[in-house]
């Protein structure tokens, strides 16, 4: 058995009713406390596109309350010994108590959503997909704030690695430091772009159901830490080149992912501004055919597999482990930019279909 899957046995083993009932309540404390965080902590207001004749207004201080968290988190470990370690050791009852919060929650959303206008018929359409599109609670929505505590709960894990390992061998690889600062900078770069995400397809068209809940709470934090996790063990495999291509990979992902994100964004506040230092240019005045847009329909995707690719990287290619994120990210954006293209070409009919012509390839230029 692999040491990565080991370690994995190990902790499912050490699961008891005791710590599931710990791990609840870690759980529950956290979330609740970021909900307070963002309810009381300063932030800007902002307006969404129009959404059903109204336009939502978001709070925007993820930053604000994710730094908190993170300074919390370090004055916990200067009083105690190693309180982040605890998350390594406890991971299986929390993963398994975080599947419990997610399913409470959508069952939850079902049921203050049932007579929503336009909902999905059926208890099960209903209960996947959801039945609100932006529910919100003392002044706060719920799809927004879920992404704190998912990509917050990550950067926690993800440290918690690098402290044992820290604690098991006195000592950091250059793997898991590499991978420790790639990934705290992409959750970084989220809040610090956290205002585009109102301009998002999650935000705009998906329902706030199990699919997205489950995602927010037990997917993105709980694996897509795989590659920290399969580092605790790892011997040092990465030489200084070798780390130096991850960056270059890294950099090119997150240019094409972000930045095509930002041009989009720039675009639907400001249909005049400038995309590569010349005035942006769409279709009919709606689909973006500048910069990125004018290269690929979803060149976002593809930087993201290549950010996501550069993380595994990071483990020094010994595990097929680490690599099972970046495939499964890669099968997820390809069938979700699909899913994309058939949408729009629903929403926009004709434009749609010439900007396909004028924009042939989906995610590889010249190739795909």
């Amino acid at each position: 058995m692999s040491p990565q899957l080991s370690d994995w046995y190990f902790s499912f083993s050490r699961v008891s009713p005791a710590t599931l009932a710990v791990a609840a309540a870690v759980l529950g404390g956290f979330v609740a406390a970021l909900f307070a965080a963002s309810a009381v902590l300063p932030g800007r207001r902002i307006e969404g596109p129009p959404l059903n004749g109204k336009r939502c207004v978001y709070k925007v201080n993820g930053m604000v309350v994710f730094l908190a968290t993170m300074l919390a988190a370090i004055l916990l470990g200067l009083l105690y010994r190693s309180p982040l370690a605890g998350l390594h050791s406890h991971f299986t009852a929390l993963f398994v108590a975080a599947n419990v919060f997610a399913f409470g929650l959508s069952g939850w959303l079902y049921a203050r959503g049932r007579r929503s206008p336009n909902r999905p018929a059926g208890l099960w359409r209903g209960y996947f997909f959801g039945t609100e599109l932006n529910p919100a609670l003392a002044g706060v929505d719920l799809k927004l704030f879920s992404y704190r505590p998912s990509l917050i709960g990550l950067a926690l894990l993800n440290v918690s690695f690098a402290v044992v390992q820290h604690e098991t061998y006195g000592r950091l690889t250059l793997g898991m430091v590499l991978y420790q600062v790639l990934a705290f900078a992409y959750v970084l770069n989220y809040f610090q772009f956290e205002q585009g995400m109102v301009n998002t397809w999650d935000m705009l068209s998906e329902r706030f159901g199990w699919m997205l809940v489950w995602g927010d709470y037990v997917l993105v934090p709980f694996f897509y830490c795989i590659v920290g996790w399969s580092l605790i063990h790892q011997p040092e495999t990465l030489t200084p080149l070798a780390a130096a291509g991850i960056c270059v990979l890294f950099s090119l992902g997150f240019w094409m992912f972000r930045g095509a994100n930002d041009q989009k964004h720039r675009f639907k506040n400001d249909p005049a501004c400038a995309v590569w230092g010349r005035p942006a240019e769409a279709l009919d005045g709606r689909l973006l055919v500048s910069g990125f847009w004018g290269l690929g329909r979803h060149l976002n995707y593809t930087g993201e597999i290549c950010v996501y690719l550069s993380f595994a990287l990071c483990a020094g290619g010994r595990s097929w482990v680490p690599f099972l994120l970046p495939a499964w990210l890669a099968g997820l954006l390809v069938h979700r930019s699909r899913r994309d293209d058939r949408r729009c070409a629903a929403k926009y009919g004709d434009l749609w279909r010439r900007y396909t012509e004028r924009v042939r390839y989906s995610m590889v230029p010249y190739l795909y």
